[in-house]
Formats: C-alpha cells, sequence, structure tokens
C-alpha cells in the first residue's frame, strides 16, 4: 500500500509540474564530496532514524533570510563543510537555492540531496535562502519577490506539495512535518520569515498556479 501511495504521489508531482513554469535558473553548486554525503546520513540518523543522505518526496519549503548583503556572502557560508557555529555539527549547513538582491535564483544543490537549513525538516525539506536581512527584503522588492513565488510556486507543483507546507523558518515547529530525535533541539528555531510575513507570502502564492 505505501508503494502504491507514493507512486500515486510521484505521478500527481509529475502531472502538477508539467503545468507549472520552470524559471529561470543559475548552476552555483557548492561541493557535495562523498564525505559530506556520509555526513549527512550520520546527521539523519542521529537526528531522524534513518541513514540517508536522499531528500525523498519533500513535503514542505521553507523560506530562509541569509542575513548577508550578496550572494557571495552566503555562497561561502555553505560551500565548506565545517561544523556550523551555531550548533557545532557536520555537514556543513547550506540550502538547495538562493535568490540574490537582483531577484537572479542560484541553485546549489540537487533537490535529490538533504541540506541542512532547518532542524526537525532536513529530512523533507527543500531550502530557499534569500539575500537580506528582514522579509520585506523580499517581500517589498517586486523582481525579488516575483523571482522567489515563480521558483516556490514551480517547485511545489512539481513535487505535489501543498500552500500550507510553504513555511518561513520562523513556522518551523508548527509544521506537521516536525520531527527531532534530540530532545534539546525540539524547540531549535529561527525567527526569519515569521507567519505575520508568510501570510502575506502564501496569499500571492495562492494567485498562482499549476
Amino acid at each position: 500500500m505505501l508503494g502504491v501511495a507514493l507512486a500515486a504521489l510521484t505521478l500527481a508531482a509529475g502531472a502538477h509540474g508539467a503545468a507549472a513554469a520552470r524559471p529561470p535558473i543559475v548552476w552555483n553548486a557548492i561541493p557535495y564530496s562523498a564525505k559530506r554525503k556520509s555526513e549527512m546520513s550520520a546527521y539523519s540518523r542521529r537526528h531522524y532514524g534513518f541513514s540517508g543522505s536522499e531528500l525523498r518526496n519533500p513535503k514542505v519549503i521553507v523560506e530562509h533570510l541569509t542575513e548577508s548583503s550578496t550572494f557571495s556572502a552566503a555562497w561561502n557560508t555553505f560551500a565548506p563543510d565545517v561544523a556550523d557555529s551555531e550548533l557545532h555539527e557536520l555537514p556543513g549547513v547550506c540550502a538547495h537555492f538562493i535568490i540574490d538582491q537582483y531577484g537572479t535564483i542560484h541553485q546549489l544543490v540537487p533537490i535529490t540531496l538533504m541540506c541542512r537549513h532547518t532542524v526537525g525538516l532536513n529530512w523533507t525539506a527543500i531550502g530557499i535562502e534569500h539575500v537580506g536581512f528582514t522579509p520585506n527584503d523580499v517581500l517589498t522588492r517586486s523582481r525579488v519577490m516575483s523571482a522567489s513565488l515563480r521558483l516556490t510556486n514551480w517547485l511545489r507543483c512539481r513535487e505535489g506539495i501543498a500552500i500550507n507546507n510553504v513555511i518561513g523558518h520562523n513556522e518551523s515547529l508548527k509544521s506537521p512535518y516536525h520531527h527531532e530525535r534530540i530532545a534539546r533541539l525540539r524547540g531549535q528555531t529561527h525567527d526569519d520569515f515569521p507567519t505575520s510575513s508568510m501570510v502575506k507570502y502564501r496569499a500571492a502564492l495562492r494567485k498562482m498556479t499549476c
């Protein structure tokens, strides 16, 4: 039964994705070596109870802010495979996409691989970073907002992700997909893209079709 359900989800995602236009995306890959994949697999085992570095049937899209002023600064944060300064774990943190301050979409990692961008959701979430410091750096910049909505809409339609599961990082603890085995991290989140901003974002997203 599980196999049938997964097959149905895959077919549905493909059907949606055929109608939603893929926005222009620049490929700017970060190093994702065999060592990094092995570390991601070990991370998954510790935090989620299974081994693996692949992202299968994602259910969530998480919107983030880089808290930097340039794409290169964000890319240079994600590229090194070093323990992060906050939780001191490997592999290094990363996101699948970065949208820069001019509205260019950069892809860093294939969406078939997990990235460490949201505690409790990395096992099932695609991460989209936006260059900036506040939600208004996205919501009030037409090129950035347009690029973000087009990318998010394409991804959600392609993968069959519900609009309610397009969330800001600050909403991570409310996600029905949040799962964290390590007790001290079960309440860990960040303050970027709170619900007050995501209400506006999701309202704009609902105007788009698959």
